[in-house]
């Protein structure tokens, strides 16, 4: 389906994939989006200059893109501004090479939400499954919005992979702001979602997100932090919140424990917290 043919109940979905040296997880990224039984759908790949042989693999695959190119940017962030200005669908939104969209009916089972979403709501999400390299997921992320909003501002509680931006906010905020190494993605919906509303699609497990990157070890949970408590008080929020203090907190012991005790044993250590605290185990699993 074209960008003319796409329709208020059929709205144009464009899918934006930063990668760099993804060669071993890019295919099934591709795959996930070209196998969606939803017609009204774009595939557009900004990769950052590859040379494991992702850009092979895109040239391979030009039939199933919109629009891909190769060359050096400024990280992540700079990635998807490129996409945006080649996204023509109406929502938007972004993977990473190691995320991949669940079942092959996602968008098909996202697109009939959004076309009732807008204009009252411009950020709509569902379920993420953390996985190992195995598959096997590890964690499950996603919540209703209702409880979610409640620490949002506080804290990044809705996943953004596979999330859906109606194209008027890039138009009213800008882009993403590439200052942030880990948290732009936090910042962008802190323009929206200070005072606003997000939807929450339950049920729909969007994508699976495979463990790791930066953001997954100790010490990028812990920049995360500060990454967000920098987009917080970009946006008139002066006093971290509980939350945030005990996150960080929290960061700060597993940074110390993880140095102390080493990348073998600390894994160990952190799940044994997390099942006497009656959740499942994480560190061990990736």
């Amino acid at each position: 389906m074209t960008v003319a043919e796409s329709s208020a109940s059929a709205p144009l979905i464009s899918v934006v994939i930063a990668v760099f040296n993804g060669a071993e997880t890019m295919q099934r990224c591709i795959d996930s989006v070209s196998v969606q039984t939803y017609a009204a759908k774009e595939l557009i790949v900004i990769d950052g200059g590859s040379t494991d042989g992702t850009v092979e693999m895109l040239r391979q695959n030009e039939s199933k893109l919109a629009y891909w190119e190769s060359g050096a940017d400024r990280g992540i962030y700079h990635a998807w501004n490129k996409g945006i200005a080649h996204a023509r669908g109406e929502w938007i939104c972004f993977l990473g090479a190691d995320d991949y969209f669940w079942r092959t009916d996602v968008l098909e089972r996202m697109a009939p939400v959004l076309s009732r979403a807008y204009p009252p709501v411009r950020v709509v999400y569902g379920e993420v499954l953390r996985t190992n390299r195995l598959g096997e997921e590890v964690v499950r992320v996603g919540e209703h919005w209702q409880s979610a909003k409640e620490t949002f501002n506080q804290v990044i509680n809705i996943p953004h992979p596979g999330l859906m931006h109606h194209r008027s906010l890039f138009a009213e905020y800008g882009a993403f702001d590439e200052s942030f190494r880990i948290a732009g993605d936090y910042e962008l919906l802190l323009r929206e979602l200070r005072d606003g509303n997000a939807l929450f699609v339950p049920g729909l497990v969007v994508a699976g997100v495979q463990h790791g990157g930066v953001s997954a070890t100790p010490q990028g949970r812990l920049l995360s932090l500060v990454e967000s408590r920098r987009a917080q008080r970009m946006h008139g929020i002066k006093r971290p919140g509980r939350v945030w203090v005990v996150a960080y907190t929290k960061a700060l012991i597993r940074l110390w424990l993880w140095r102390a005790l080493g990348s073998r044993i600390a894994p160990y250590v952190f799940d044994f917290g997390r099942l006497i605290s009656g959740k499942s185990p994480y560190w061990t699993r990736q």
